[in-house]
């Protein structure tokens, strides 16, 4: 989903002061393998604006060593993340 800000809960340590976090875009690679969940990821941060936030939701289990990873690589900032089941969301802000 593209336009508008949603909000989520957000359960973890790298989690701002707030009880909810804030973003732009969602993209959804559930049920998708190492590398497609970050390749997407890579794309759609190419197609937003230096500050929005991009919520991922992946069920990989990798996904939980991938993503900081690729946020400390790329220089985007990886905000917060949960899980909730087995989905695993990432916010990352684009740098």
């Amino acid at each position: 989903m593209v336009g508008g800000c949603r909000s989520i809960l957000a359960l973890s340590g790298l989690t701002p002061e707030h009880d909810t976090m804030q973003f732009d875009r969602d993209l959804d690679v559930k049920g998708l393998n190492c590398p497609l969940p970050i390749l997407r990821t890579k794309k759609a941060l190419a197609e937003m604006e230096s500050g929005q936030v991009l919520r991922v939701q992946a069920t990989d289990p990798g996904a939980q060593k991938d993503f900081p990873a690729f946020a400390k690589q790329t220089g985007n900032e990886l905000i917060g993340q949960q899980e909730e089941g087995r989905v695993f969301a990432f916010f990352l802000k684009r740098k």
